[in-house]
């Protein structure tokens, strides 16, 4: 427990838009009952993260988890995380009702509202499960340390002899003398200090953790009921359309919105550099806007989908050394054959489903905001900025998403919307069209990897040399045993002035999806070169025994029996380690040779992601991130001329489609013993490795760009 002095502070934001006390106030308002608040530091080590490594003062200083036991004896959690479609508002009632003794279907969700819900960066990472989950098991324990005190008193019972189960505490020593988590509460609002952190219960103990209840919000989504960003209604709403630029970087010549403004029910504001046209439906705005007349002046197109590689190591800051052991130049003398090759991938949009989508409103200077985002602060972050407000001024309330695989974190149009909202003194909803989805998006970044590698006389590697431009530094470090090893990272997925021509981002697993391509390519071309089979030679160069323990566990299910190749038969294998995970793939496809297409046929993918809180949710992950993953290996790839943007709808730029689906099949690999992992993200970085290295196996060509189009692959053969 803290002073209210202390209420949480974030480096990069004032504070939590409630205090302790007021916070406490509010759920009094929901219904009373029991509070837990807790400041644990650092205790799910996210200090430690990638994320927060590459992003230092973002992440907050302490984590808080807050519980509420009603009266009714149902839990509330209110966590800053947000549902994406991964399922965590089942994982995290898990966690929550085995270390408070409750029934699972007891547990209520209060998720991202930041008028409700402790600081919480975004969800992203894979983050979740693995950070927060600690935290929340924590506190989960904590309240219930708090009722058995309280149980202590009412029944009279030393606390020591009181157990609880159900959401009931009872007396151990006799019989009939119990009673419930409502009956103590009684609708008060009762705030305890915990003396001592309990002892959290273990995995024998777990009886909702390593169950696989579905989705909460299951049925709402299938049925068409779940509410999405552009859902949102409010009387007196006004839809908006913005002027947008025909590319980045273009500036406004001339503009004449004097048309528009005649029409009917139309209201034009100009505010600054935001040009928008206001109507009460969206066909009315989506007219008005059309009638707008502009002329940009558009900057010189230096680059496109092809220049863009050589521009990026170029233009690349000095390398970062990110591991290096050895040396190169011994090495180099070792090596009986030295490969060098670079690997490419171009830009990448996300692409969801659903386009971005906010809602404002503006009520005794308060803003509220709907918005569907991953980072509920964040996007109350940028709305205060904006609007030059204190953070107890703005509230953002998070609708379902539908898609965000890390392109729904900014949120323009929230900002957007807010800004409308409070210049028309009237609710606004900015709802972007699919070209203002991709023309704004944060890309998946191009990129290029540099390898230098070697074998000896006898086949085992001996030199790794690795130089990475702008893809990022996560996954670059080999994990394979070499003696002269280094590895070099230039630039980060974030990008930097002059490289990038538009704004990069995070798109799934950001950087360890390009860094593995190009490793697991590479120790496929040594490999063959070797006359060795490409799963023994992998083997036989690893000593982490969670990565052979990984390997070695789905070759039996997928009758791997390849030998050296290329074999003709179509198989190929990967692995790779994201957020803690280990996840290794293997694919069969086919080639048509004469028009390039590949067809995969089959994937087995096997992950050891520490104990599985939800595991037909982690498969579910695994099948998500294979099925995305065919999209950035077989033809996801931005065109553009400079800052035009060229790929603006589906006709275009191309993602995965059911028929393009092979059989997967998913190995959980149990790891019980060992707490829980990422598993968001690591099943789809081995995809684009496992496809081209299955390619070789099949027709002999080796593949270095992604996406492996069928004009790369004809190409290649």
């Amino acid at each position: 427990m803290r002073d209210e002095k202390d209420a949480t502070q974030d480096l990069c934001s004032p504070a939590l838009p409630l205090s302790r006390r007021e916070f406490l106030k509010s759920i009094g308002v929901l219904g009373g009952g029991i509070v837990v608040y807790i400041s644990l530091g650092d205790p799910a080590g996210l200090a430690q993260t990638q994320e927060r490594r590459s992003q230092p003062g973002t992440a907050p200083g302490d984590f808080n988890a807050f519980v509420r036991i009603g009266a009714d004896g149902r839990v509330a959690c209110f966590t800053g995380k947000v549902e994406l479609g991964q399922g965590i508002n089942a994982s995290l009632a898990q966690i929550l009702a085995d270390e408070l003794d409750v029934s699972y279907g007891s547990i209520d969700l209060v998720m991202g509202d930041t008028d409700l819900c402790p600081y919480d960066r975004g969800t992203f990472g894979s983050l979740t499960v693995r950070s927060f989950g600690p935290v929340l098991r924590q506190a989960a324990a904590e309240a219930r340390a708090v009722l058995i005190d309280l149980a202590a008193e009412h029944l009279q019972s030393p606390a020591g002899g009181l157990a609880a189960e159900g959401g009931i505490v009872y007396d151990k020593s006799a019989a009939g003398k119990r009673v419930t988590y409502a009956e103590l509460t009684k609708g008060r609002l009762i705030e305890r200090h915990v003396a001592e952190r309990p002892t959290l219960k273990t995995e024998p103990e777990y009886r909702a953790a390593g169950t696989s209840p579905p989705s909460r919000d299951l049925v709402e989504k299938v049925t068409g009921r779940a509410r999405y960003g552009a859902d949102t209604r409010l009387p007196g709403m006004l839809y908006g359309r913005i002027l947008r630029p025909p590319a980045h970087g273009a500036r406004p010549r001339s503009v004449d919105a004097s048309a528009a403004a005649k029409m009917e029910g139309v209201r034009v504001v100009e505010d600054g550099d935001l040009l928008a046209v206001l109507h009460a439906t969206p066909d009315g705005a989506e007219k008005a806007l059309k009638a707008i007349q502009a002329q940009f002046d558009r900057p010189e197109a230096k680059l496109d989908e092809k220049s863009i590689f050589d521009h990026l190591v170029r233009a690349a800051p000095a390398g970062d050394v990110l591991t290096q052991a050895g040396s190169i130049e011994k090495g180099r003398e070792l090596s009986a054959e030295v490969f060098e090759r670079a690997y490419v991938n171009g830009y990448l949009a996300h692409a969801p489903m659903e386009p971005h989508a906010s809602t404002a409103s503006v009520e005794d200077g308060k803003v509220t905001v709907w918005a569907s985002t991953q980072s509920p602060f964040g996007t109350r972050d940028r709305v205060c900025a904006a609007l030059g407000l204190p953070p107890e001024k703005v509230r953002v309330i998070p609708t379902a998403v539908g898609g965000g695989f890390g392109g729904k974190n900014t949120n323009h149009e929230a900002v957007e919307a807010a800004r409308l909202a409070r210049l028309t003194g009237r609710p606004v909803q900015i709802a972007w069209s699919r070209a203002e989805e991709v023309f704004y998006d944060t890309f998946g970044p191009a990129a290029v990897v540099r390898v230098t590698s070697g074998v000896d006389g006898s086949g085992r590697i001996v030199l790794w040399d690795c130089a990475v431009y702008m893809a990022g530094d996560d996954g670059a470090k080999p994990f394979y045993d070499i003696p002269n090893v280094r590895a070099v990272s230039h630039g980060h997925w974030r990008g930097a002035p002059g490289v990038h021509p538009f704004a990069t981002g995070p798109w799934r697993a950001p950087a360890t999806s390009t860094n593995t391509f190009a490793r697991e390519v590479q120790i496929d071309i040594m490999a063959a070169r070797a006359g060795a089979d490409p799963l023994e030679f992998r083997l036989g160069h690893l000593t982490d025994g969670k990565m052979k323990n990984v390997l070695g566990s789905y070759a039996e299910r997928f009758g791997w029996a390849r030998g050296k190749g290329p074999s003709g038969r179509g198989v190929g294998v990967a692995c790779g380690i994201r957020s803690e995970s280990y996840v290794a793939t293997m694919a069969e496809v086919e080639v048509d040779r004469g028009t390039g297409k590949v067809q995969v046929q089959r994937v087995v993918c096997a992950q050891d992601m520490g104990f599985a809180v939800n595991p037909e949710g982690a498969r579910r992950q695994m099948e998500g991130c294979v099925t995305m993953g065919l999209g950035y290996t077989l033809a996801e790839e931005l065109r553009f001329r400079g800052g035009e943007i060229l790929d603006l709808n589906f006709g275009r730029y191309e993602i995965p489609r059911f028929s393009w689906l092979p059989k997967i099949e998913t190995v959980l690999v149990r790891s019980d013993d060992t707490p829980s992992k990422g598993g968001g993200e690591p099943g789809i970085v081995c995809m684009g490795a496992v496809v081209a290295n299955a390619v070789f196996d099949a027709v002999g060509a080796r593949l270095y760009q992604l996406p492996m189009n069928p004009g790369r692959v004809k190409a290649a053969l």
